[in-house]
């Protein structure tokens, strides 16, 4: 987002700057454009008070909410070294990098001493080193990719094309696979330069497919017979989604929903897949159908605003992957992403330039941890090379 001002004056309420009415002589495209032009003006704002709050927020140590680990702080210090207003070179930067480091491990991985979170930490460590574009940390990164790599289920653990855990990434050593860690993994190794022929894209490629319910194109005996198209959490153990159960035409299968399908389309994309794939296109429709920011796509209720902020994320990346400015959803809708993603977090940002969520699942009850998924989303939207 190229042209932020410096961080400094109150935050102001979020709204007051979202766009306004347009004359109606303008034609349909000034009005789509000008309308974008608001909106990333509103995003700028919005992440110029996101990262205050994140340089307030900062512990004595350097992390951000450290006793966590190093992954949250991983990801606050990446919004913050994308934020123009703030930049590589910040002192907070410096010190949150330093924290950071301090997880370094021998075996070339950034992760707590338990090691429960090894692939999550690694990952999230690995896509902000990237982001410093500093050439004076390519041993770390080249350490980092290793590890990762190393760290997938594959033949060096003993397991075979045939098996539903190949491909795939878990949090730590013995963990079974899940999509949010492999997603995790290949944007890493993605932002990171790893080269697209690398065979780690086409192992975890085995490991993706088999978390979209698209009986077609998935071997799993519970996708079967599956049209839904979007994704679920884990192949592994008969198949697992966080979302449970829907019927579908008398038929029970597991849930897909929006954070798992976003990430599972992203990462096809990554893994090389053209748009014109059937599973990409499967993926995209279900998307089509199940379009909202309001809540996690297709959750059911009780749970609909769990994960939310990993989900605009994923929603971000993935669309800034697929490279369109509109999805046009099953109802001839057109909905300008960039444009609603401003609009709903500027409704949601607290006086302070934080996010939260209310729902706290998956540690999302961290302000620290949904500021940065909100920032990092803006960024995707209106990266600050545009």
């Amino acid at each position: 987002m190229a042209g932020a001002v410096g961080l400094t004056g109150p935050a102001g309420a979020a709204g007051q700057s979202l766009p306004g009415p347009v004359h109606p002589s303008t034609t349909q495209s000034q009005v789509r454009a000008e309308k974008e032009r608001q909106a990333q003006a509103t995003a700028r704002r919005l992440c110029e008070a996101g990262a205050r709050y994140l340089l307030s927020a900062q512990q004595a140590d350097g992390g951000w909410a450290s006793q966590t680990g190093p992954g949250v702080s991983a990801l606050a210090l990446k919004a913050l070294i994308q934020e123009p207003g703030v930049g590589p070179q910040h002192p907070a930067v410096r010190r949150g990098l330093e924290f950071v480091l301090r997880s370094q491990r021998e075996d070339g991985g950034i992760y707590s001493a338990e090691g429960l979170l090894k692939n999550y930490e690694s990952s999230v460590a690995l896509a902000t080193l990237a982001a410093l574009g500093d050439p004076a940390y390519r041993p770390q990164i080249a350490a980092l990719q290793k590890f990762l790599i190393d760290n997938q289920w594959d033949e060096g653990e003993g397991k075979s094309l045939d098996d539903p855990w190949y491909g795939g990434a878990g949090y730590g050593q013995g963990k079974r696979p899940d999509l949010s860690n492999t997603q995790m993994m290949l944007e890493a190794l993605h932002d990171s330069g790893l080269p697209p022929d690398h065979p780690v894209y086409r192992k975890a490629l085995a490991f993706i497919q088999r978390c979209q319910m698209l009986g077609e194109n998935n071997d799993q005996v519970f996708a079967k017979g599956s049209r839904q198209g979007g994704f679920i959490y884990s192949p592994v153990n008969g198949g697992e989604s966080k979302a449970g159960l829907i019927e579908i035409d008398g038929r029970t299968e597991l849930r897909c929903y929006g954070s798992m399908t976003y990430a599972g389309f992203k990462s096809m994309l990554y893994a090389g897949l053209s748009r014109n794939d059937p599973r990409v296109q499967a993926a995209l429709s279900w998307i089509k159908q199940h379009w909202t920011l309001d809540s996690n796509p297709n959750f059911p209720q009780a749970q609909s605003e769990e994960g939310l902020f990993y989900f605009y994320h994923v929603f971000a990346r993935a669309l800034q992957a697929w490279g369109e400015p509109a999805i046009v959803d099953q109802t001839g809708r057109e909905h300008v992403w960039r444009s609603e993603l401003v609009h709903k977090l500027a409704d949601i940002q607290r006086p302070d330039g934080s996010w939260v969520n209310a729902a706290d699942r998956w540690m999302e009850g961290l302000p620290e941890l949904t500021t940065a998924y909100a920032l990092l989303a803006f960024q995707a939207a209106y990266p600050a090379s545009q």
